[in-house]
């Protein structure tokens, strides 16, 4: 029980440091690897927990996937950060004021938070043994059930990340030949082939 206290401090310290060096480091680069590591150690943090299904999806999916996704864009884009900083101060008392009222919004949905009359009720409902259900139908049954919005929500938020990503990284440089579909399909035969009549015994 102590190891377990003891790996769950330890993974939890790593993962909040992991996620605040990501918003703190200058190189997005580094942000893009301490997002990788913070998404290890919240995996193993779900290992403690006993959802083993949540620890494979967080690692195959987001780290596998997403933050390398994430890394190859960053690399890509060969964006000049040091321009980018220049306009901040500008900026600044705009994403102040924002800030402010996302600050204000928060502290007035905390303050109006009052449980829910049939709280008792649900908490002392039985609850199914855990050997009977499995990790992946306990999950499934809640996303696709009580939060089914907020999951086709997030897969279009994905989406439009995804989009994002492509137009950012697509350019049209003079000289590169791209591939155009409606030009291949409106190809005739007499275009692109030529029949060409060599007598017997005779070169071209």
């Amino acid at each position: 029980m102590i190891i377990q206290a003891l790996a769950f401090y330890v993974f939890a310290f790593v993962a909040v440091a992991a996620g605040v060096m990501v918003i703190a480091s200058r190189n997005p680069v580094h942000s893009v690897l301490f997002l990788i590591l913070a998404f290890f150690n919240s995996a193993a943090l779900f290992v403690l927990l006993g959802a083993e299904f949540l620890a494979m999806i967080l690692v195959v999916v987001y780290v596998g996937a997403v933050a390398v996704l994430f890394l190859f864009v960053v690399m890509m884009l060969d964006i000049n950060f040091a321009a980018l900083r220049q306009g901040f101060l500008q900026y600044l008392p705009i994403g102040a004021l924002i800030g402010i009222v996302l600050l204000a919004e928060l502290v007035f949905v905390f303050a109006s938070w009052t449980f829910s009359p049939d709280v008792a009720a649900v908490i002392a409902a039985p609850t199914p043994a855990a050997a009977q259900v499995s990790n992946t139908h306990a999950l499934g049954r809640l996303i696709y059930t009580h939060y089914v919005y907020l999951f086709q929500a997030a897969g279009l938020i994905l989406l439009v990340a995804m989009v994002g990503a492509i137009v950012l990284t697509l350019r049209h440089r003079e000289g590169v030949r791209r591939q155009s579909i409606a030009r291949q399909v409106a190809r005739r035969r007499e275009d692109s082939i030529e029949v060409v009549k060599v007598p017997s015994g005779s070169g071209i």
